[in-house]
Parts: structure tokens; sequence; C-alpha cells
């Protein structure tokens, strides 16, 4: 089936009573688009390394950001994921879009008021430079909600009949949708919002409305919105909460059948002008449930893999594989398509979650009890930690190299969160600055912050210093990691490794991952003691790749949180 008729297809399922007009306007559009390249880089993204980063916090704007490409090239990194760009009001982070084909202006260095044209300008220069050193660039758009500053709601609001009203979801009846689960607890106390008589949805915060699918326009205006930064060479999207995108009385309003043709419409219409233009989901969901936004190939190319964060730190805090080996166990991760990767991550621009969509209470209270030191570091009433990866892993460079050495090496394409690099540390300042703008305690702010490159500049120079430590110890299993295909592509199996005494290590997590002849052994100690194992490896040969040195022995001593990268021929 071509993607032409794929889009029919999805358009007259949504709307089978709209007489196409509008789909044969897109189809022309899509034509006019449409790049004469091969597929030949159509998974790139399997043995990415991204590197996620808000453009102002890191160095004020695409400017600063491309003096900072060597350095981040230099790190290791393939990928960067630009959390929201686009011209927004800032009371959540720019999550709150007031114009989908507009980038803020300070981003640019521009004044308000610029064109188009200077904003292709600037925006393609960066592109360009990105691009040049192998750097692909991806970047959020919510597809869920928009800002009330929005043009579309500003009209919506001023009448009844407004056309842009159909737009977003208005009621009188606020038990509409009422098993609905509130998202925001402790920070919003309904999904609805009063203005004059009536009220809209929401299934964030009050000042972001969400969009109503069931008009044909918002589909059509989505997608015109990717295709305009698909032509500009942006390399994909991170769908910003997909799993709320269509709503049905009777439901809690998550993953409904028709959520998931709209990411097909999505997807089609971005592979029909350039394949391997990738959707990222971003669903906080069971990976039973998570998986279906992959699709059979044709919704989303990748999927964060949420549960599986959670449960890193847990081993890390029990000193045992079991909690990571269980998550991955094909009981609670399914099989995805072959064309289709996970995004592991430790830290990111949000909180350690800990919804129970994906953990158990137990769970919940042992990695709370465990990590959340601080009061202020409590995020949604137990649900979340608001901590940088330093503060959790209390500045110990050790422990950080070992939770990254688990990230890199299990299966699934990593993301390393802005200044995690180097252990940037909560940033108490700006979560008070945040607070006073927004008037919304939101624990998250903490995690987030601006780089002060004089300073790190000079920690960095530093061997001796915790933040050289970190960099160093990370650039080197990074450049490990891009000489080898099977972290990216290769299968996992998951090896118990014993004792002296026969007793299985169960503080030793170890894997093999394997693709064609790249065949490599990961061995790492979660525990504070020194662990001496039987090395069951079925190759003759092994290397250490940390060391270049050979290890040919079957014993294997391994000290306090370290680890352990071979190759086995």
């Amino acid at each position: 089936m071509s993607s032409k008729e794929a889009l029919q297809g999805l358009w007259s399922s949504l709307y089978p009573q709209d007489d196409q007009s509008r789909l044969r306007s897109l189809f022309a559009h899509l034509d006019s688009l449409k790049q004469d390249k091969s597929a030949e880089e159509s998974d790139w993204y399997k043995q990415a390394v991204v590197y996620s980063l808000y453009v102002d916090l890191y160095n004020r704007n695409f400017a600063g950001l491309s003096h900072k490409l060597d350095y981040l090239q230099g790190l290791g990194v393939s990928c960067l994921w630009l959390l929201p760009i686009l011209d927004s009001p800032m009371r959540d982070a720019g999550f709150d879009i007031r114009d989908y084909e507009l980038i803020r202006h300070d981003l640019l260095g521009l004044e308000p008021g610029f064109s188009k044209q200077e904003q292709e300008d600037v925006f393609g220069d960066f592109l360009a430079e990105a691009h040049k050193r192998g750097l692909k660039v991806i970047f959020d758009i919510a597809m869920n909600h928009i800002s009330d500053e929005h043009p579309w709601f500003v009209a919506a609001k001023s009448s009844e009949d407004n056309p842009f009203r159909d737009y977003f979801i208005w009621t009188k009846d606020t038990s509409l949708y009422g098993e609905a689960r509130l998202l925001f607890k402790g920070m919003e106390n309904s999904n609805w919002e009063p203005m004059g008589d009536w009220y809209y949805f929401h299934r964030f915060f009050s000042f972001q409305p969400d969009l109503n699918y069931r008009n044909p326009e918002v589909l059509m205006a989505m997608t015109r919105a990717l295709l305009y930064w698909q032509s500009l060479g942006v390399d994909g999207f991170r769908a910003d909460a997909i799993p709320y995108l269509w709503k049905e009385e009777g439901t809690d309003c998550e993953n409904l059948p028709k959520t998931h043709t709209i990411v097909k419409f999505f997807r089609a219409a971005l592979d029909y002008v350039k394949p391997g233009t990738i959707l990222l989901a971003e669903a906080c969901q069971k990976p039973h449930k998570l998986i279906k936004y992959l699709g059979s190939g044709d919704e989303c190319h990748a999927a964060y893999h949420f549960p599986l964060m959670p449960q890193m730190y847990k081993a890390l805090a029990m000193q045992k594989a079991a909690p990571v080996i269980e998550t991955l166990s094909p009981s609670v991760t399914p099989p995805i398509p072959d064309s289709a990767q996970w995004f592991t991550f430790l830290r990111c621009h949000d909180e350690l979650s800990l919804e129970l969509v994906y953990v158990s209470e137990e769970d919940r209270k042992f990695i709370h009890e465990n990590y959340c030191r601080e009061p202020q570091w409590d995020f949604r009433l137990g649900e979340g930690i608001s901590a940088r990866l330093a503060n959790l892993l209390n500045f110990d460079d050790r422990r950080i190299a070992l939770a990254y050495s688990v990230m890199l090496s299990l299966p699934g394409t990593p993301v390393i969160y802005y200044g995690d690099e180097f252990g940037k540390e909560n940033d108490e300042n700006y979560y008070r600055e945040m607070i006073s703008m927004t008037g919304k305690n939101d624990t998250r702010f903490l995690v987030r912050g601006k780089i002060d490159w004089k300073k790190r500049e000079t920690q960095l120079s530093d061997p001796d210093s915790f933040q050289s430590k970190v960099f160093t110890k990370l650039q080197q299993l990074l450049k490990i990691r891009h000489l080898h295909p099977a972290f990216g592509h290769g299968s996992l199996e998951f090896v118990t490794l014993t004792k002296s005494n026969g007793e299985a290590a169960e503080e030793v997590l170890a894997y093999r991952r394997i693709i064609n002849n790249d065949h490599m052994l990961i061995v790492q100690n979660l525990s504070e003691q020194v662990v001496e194992v039987n090395l069951a490896c079925d190759k003759q040969s092994r290397t250490d790749l940390l060391t270049g040195l050979q290890h040919n022995s079957e014993k294997l001593t391994i000290h306090p949180l370290s680890y352990y990268w071979f190759s086995c021929k």
C-alpha cells in the first residue's frame, strides 16, 4: 500500500463524512515537498547517541549552540534533541506552544516580528553546521495541547460561533470524560477550566487547552506544521503527550484506537516526503501498551522505555541485578518491530517518574525512600523525584559512571541530559525564579537551569575534579559504543555469573550483546564489595575495551561499583 493510499484510508476512518477536499489539498502539498532521496539512513536512530538540551539554558541561542557543536561531537554525541523551541509564553518550559511554525525570537537572536525568511536563514545555518558534523537534530512538538495564548484559542474564546471554537473541547457538564485521570495532581484540581458559562478541557496545566482532533482541520494543521519543519531539514520529532490525542466518553481517554490512527497519519505523511524522519513517542505507559505506538512499523519509529529508568535506580539501590533483568524480560517488555527502537535514559527534563502506570506501589515507596533526600525534590505527591543525576547518586563519579555503563550497553538508543555529562547539580536559583514567573510550584525546574560555561570549562580542565572524572568516563564509554554495532542493533542475552562457592552473583549485572561477528560481554558490579566471579564466556579471546588488555582467565575480580566491557572473538 502506498503512503497516499494509507493516508486516504486513515482519513476516512477518522472522518467518514468528510468530502476529502482537505486531503486532496494535502496530497498536492506532499508532492511539492517530496525529496528524491533513498531511505539509506532510515534507521540511523538505532546507533545514535542523543543529547537533550534547552537551547537558551544551554548557551543562549542557536549561535551559542553552534559554538558548542565541536564540544558535543567530541563527547560522542550524534543526535541533538532540542527541548521546546517553538514560540511560547514559557509557562510550561515551552510545551505551551503559541505558534507551531515559529521559533522563539530569543533563540534565533532576532527581534520580535522577524520574517519567516530570517527564521529559516538562522535555523537553517544551525542545521547545516550540525549536519556538517554528522549530528542529527530532532525537537519537541506537543501534539495534544497548546498555549491559551495561541491565536486559535484566542479566537475560540471570543465567541461560541467562532470557526476556531471547534478546535477545542467545550462543555457545560463537567462530568464529561469523568474517567480521565488527573495527570497533574497537586498542581491542578480538575481537567475542566471555567470560562464564562462554559468549561474547556485540558489534561495538563489549565493554561494548556487540549486540541480537538474530531475536527479534521486540527489534524490538517498539525500535519502541515510537521511537514514545514521537515522541509527545513529537521531529522525528527519528539511527539509529546500522544496517548491523549483522541477523547471518548466512557473511557479514560488514553491510548484509544483513533489516537493510533492519528499517529499513523503523521507517520505516513512524513514517510512520503522523506523516510527516516523519525517520530519518537513520549507515552508514559507500560511496555505492552507503549509498543502499540510502534505499530507494525507504521506508527512511531521509537519510544522511551519509561519503566526501565526507575528500575535501573532500584537495581543500584538494592545492589542487585534482578530489577533490570525482570523489566527487560519478554513478560514485561514484549518484542518490538525490527525497524523500531527503544530510547533509554537516566535523567531528563522531567522528574524521575514513579507513576503507578509503570511501577508498583512497593517500587515507588522503595525508590522514593532511597532517592528523595530533600522534601522539595518530591513531585506530584510521591509520584516522582525532581533531582539531577549527580544529586541522586550523591556526586559519586563511580556510581554515575556505573549508571552510564548500564544504560549505554543495554538495548536502545541512549539519551544524555544536558549537563549530566559533567555532573550538573540541581539549580535552586532557577527553581525559585520560575516559580515566581509561572505561579506554579513545579519542582521539575530544579533539574533545569543555565550552564555557566566559564565555570564548567575551568572544572573540566582539571583532571582531578568531579566534573572532569564524570566527563572522561562517559566520553570513553561513548567512544567504544560508537565502534560496536551490537549496542544499537544487537540481541540481548542475560548471563548469570557464579562466585567461587557456586552461588549466583546477584549483585552482578551481566549480559551479551551480539550482532553478526560483533560479540560483546558486559559485566557490572552493582555492589559496594569486591566480587570474584567465574567468567562465563563461550569465546577464547576477550579484550577489555576500557584498557585494551586481553583477559583470558576464567576468574574475574570486580571492584565495587566497577564494570567491564569485553569484546569476545
